[in-house]
């Protein structure tokens, strides 16, 4: 293939692609040659439209078939991103909510400063023809968005790991000193453990009507998730909070802890009872 020259060293580091349900095997194996090009090589694919393997996948790679090789096939977005202590969803329109909007040069730099750091992080791109879902953006730490024509903001994945991709390749031989991200004293938790606070804390919050109506559920679960994602929590600090929320589920004001079994609690024995008996 023109430009490959097998006497140099294959760079392959960076942050994870994480594709969402992307459609066309074209536009994976265009992704992965993207990749190839700067140096990245961890490429995951969330519920693929045609399945996996995709023959046009390899036909689009274009010499970058050893991206596709070694591409990892998730069923859920949460599956693809537990392992991951980073993540950044690429947008290309405004969005309401509470998550910070970068551009790509920060972005990357921030990418690459916790990649120093020997943090795990990863970039989110959303389908074809509608992107990333709201709910789907919740779960990343931060955004990044183009600067494209604001009457055509219309860029296809490839494109887009393309344009990430070269960001991050640009960063390779910035001093740490400059970096924007000097690294908490932490290890940043793997989102597994923050999907599993989010999901404790949602059906706590659930049992006790925080969700009002079903119609306010969506919003209101989104914008829980992107306050709690902001922070950058530890695994200790997890756990804290985690704990938090199961004296808040087990436990009363009038039954507090060390009070007593939460069994001895009339109105929670109604409850059970009620339960029990359909």
């Amino acid at each position: 293939m023109a430009g490959t020259d097998n006497k140099q060293e294959l760079l392959a580091e960076g942050p994870s692609i994480i594709l969402v349900e992307p459609q066309l095997g074209e536009n994976i194996g265009m992704a992965a040659r993207a990749m190839a090009n700067f140096g990245l090589i961890d490429l995951r694919i969330v519920n693929p439209r045609d399945g996996w393997p995709n023959e046009k996948a390899n036909s689009a790679a274009s010499g970058a078939v050893y991206v596709l090789e070694q591409a990892t096939i998730y069923p859920t977005l949460r599956e693809a991103m537990e392992d991951l202590n980073y993540v950044v969803a690429t947008t290309a329109r405004m969005r309401d909510g509470f998550k910070q909007v970068l551009g790509p040069q920060e972005a990357s730099l921030n990418l690459r400063a916790r990649f120093v750091k020997k943090q795990k992080v990863g970039l989110l791109f959303g389908r074809e023809r509608i992107g990333l879902r709201n709910e789907e953006v919740s779960l990343a730490d931060d955004i990044v968005t183009f600067p494209v024509n604001p009457a055509y903001a219309s860029l296809n994945i490839a494109q887009a790991v393309l344009l990430m991709s070269y960001e991050f390749l640009k960063t390779k031989d910035v001093e740490a000193d400059i970096l924007p991200f000097a690294g908490a004293s932490f290890e940043e938790a793997p989102k597994e453990h923050l999907l599993g606070m989010f999901n404790q804390l949602e059906e706590a919050l659930d049992a006790r009507g925080y969700f009002r109506t079903p119609q306010k559920k969506p919003v209101l679960t989104e914008n829980l998730r992107a306050v709690l994602t902001r922070p950058g929590f530890s695994e200790d600090e997890i756990q804290v909070l985690r704990g938090v929320i199961s004296s808040l589920d087990r436990f009363t004001r009038k039954m507090p802890r060390g009070a007593g079994s939460p069994d001895d609690d009339a109105h929670r024995k109604a409850q059970k009872e009620a339960a029990k008996n359909g």
